[in-house]
């Protein structure tokens, strides 16, 4: 069983902090060095989550606990495989569900999640990615004490040419696979992401009709699914000179640059860390809007959408002689 990857606070409280719309961890420990949580609600239901898991593999020889024991156990060790196989088993599971509840719960078809995973084990980092979140590595310049900002992850939105391409060659007779909407490219003229767990309803054509709700309904049936599942992977061997990794949703980076918010985390102490990149995200969002950062504050859920997506902030840093010294642990994991 993964152990807690912190000691709980003198409050007992090891799973962070509330301010209003604000949860946050500003600093816990896992087994490569320090880590800083953050996520701020904008919509009514909060949309965005995020885990971090950190210990031994397991407590027995059968594989890694949680999500990928199941997956991991037939090769007692982690792969973009194992990753690969995790996300499209959760993606079948769902489906399945979609299935069952059909009749009762038609709407489920319309649901779906971006879905984000980096994984540290024995020096190498497993990074696997439906969607647009990002994960951003900052590196140390030899020589320089400049932190450059490397893009790990490949994002799924049809804003971006190659994914439009992607799914023009997918779909070379459909004209309509990729339409702008409102000044923004969308799948069907309906979603912008190309990749995704759930959203069934571009994906099986079974439940692209009735009693699904006339808006996420096509005009035309379809034979093979709009949208997909798999992931898009990568295998990063660690390096001395990597000091931290940003995952974060995409409400962040439609504010910040990669290039600044790896500035951000260089210049800035590591104890709040997240919570401070958040802050900058929302006053850029309120810059945008001609407003002061206060006023920002004051708005509540639900309405905070129409300036501000979700935001969740995961900032991993990365010590390189707890990595050099893995074989110490008894397979030791970050999630």
């Amino acid at each position: 069983m993964v152990k807690s990857c912190w000691k709980p606070s003198a409050e007992g409280d090891s799973g962070g902090r509330v301010d209003g719309l604000l949860w946050y961890k500003d600093l816990g420990q896992h087994v490569y060095g320090e880590f800083s949580m953050a996520v701020i609600q904008a919509n009514s239901l909060l949309e965005d989550q995020s885990q971090l898991e950190s210990g031994p593999l397991s407590s027995n020889s059968s594989g890694p606990y949680g999500t990928f024991i199941a997956f991991a156990s037939e090769h007692q060790e982690i792969s973009v495989n194992v990753l690969r196989k995790a996300f499209l088993a959760t993606e079948e599971n769902f489906l399945s569900l979609v299935r069952k509840q059909w009749h009762g719960k038609p709407q489920m078809a319309s649901v779906g999640s971006c879905c984000l995973t980096g994984v540290i084990c024995n020096g190498l980092l497993y990074i696997a990615n439906v969607g647009d979140s990002r994960v951003v590595l900052g590196r140390s310049e030899r020589g320089t004490k400049e932190v450059t900002a490397t893009q790990l992850s490949t994002e799924h939105n049809a804003s971006i040419d190659a994914i439009r391409e992607e799914l023009r060659s997918l779909h070379p007779h459909d004209p309509q696979i990729v339409v702008m909407k409102h000044k923004v490219w969308r799948v069907k003229g309906l979603i912008q992401i190309s990749r995704s767990i759930g959203d069934a309803y571009l994906k099986k054509a079974e439940f692209n009709k009735e009693p699904l709700l006339p808006k996420f309904r096509l005009p035309e049936s379809f034979q093979k699914p709009i949208l997909s599942a798999e992931p898009s992977l990568l295998v990063h061997k660690l390096h001395p000179d990597d000091q931290f990794l940003i995952f974060a949703s995409d409400g962040l980076w439609e504010h910040l640059s990669n290039q600044e918010a790896v500035k951000i985390v260089q210049t800035s102490p590591r104890n709040g860390i997240a919570r401070r990149l958040v802050k900058a995200a929302l006053k850029e969002a309120a810059k945008k809007r001609e407003m002061r950062y206060s006023d920002l504050k004051k708005i509540g859920r639900g309405v905070r959408r129409h300036f501000h997506d979700d935001i969740t902030v995961v900032v991993v840093f990365l010590d390189p002689h707890l990595i050099n010294g893995s074989s110490s642990y008894n397979f030791p994991l970050s999630i």
